[in-house]
């Protein structure tokens, strides 16, 4: 069964895209230990947000209109 977890909103995928791109071109040309560092962080960030489209149910908690 699965947790109940509420799932990420959109701004959490585009952050991780956006921070995988910086990190990959402009910081990685400065230092390459914290281009791969936050490389990392930011795809870990991304994955997290593609499980989260996936797996987690809609609860009702998190359903209701205010």
């Amino acid at each position: 069964m699965l947790p109940r977890v509420a799932p990420l909103n959109n701004a959490f995928a585009a952050v991780s895209i956006l921070g995988i791109m910086i990190s990959v071109f402009y910081i990685s040309s400065f230092s390459s230990t914290w281009g791969f560092t936050f490389s990392l962080f930011f795809i870990l960030m991304f994955i997290a947000s593609m499980i989260s489209m996936t797996y987690s149910p809609v609860l009702p908690e998190m359903s209701k209109k205010r």
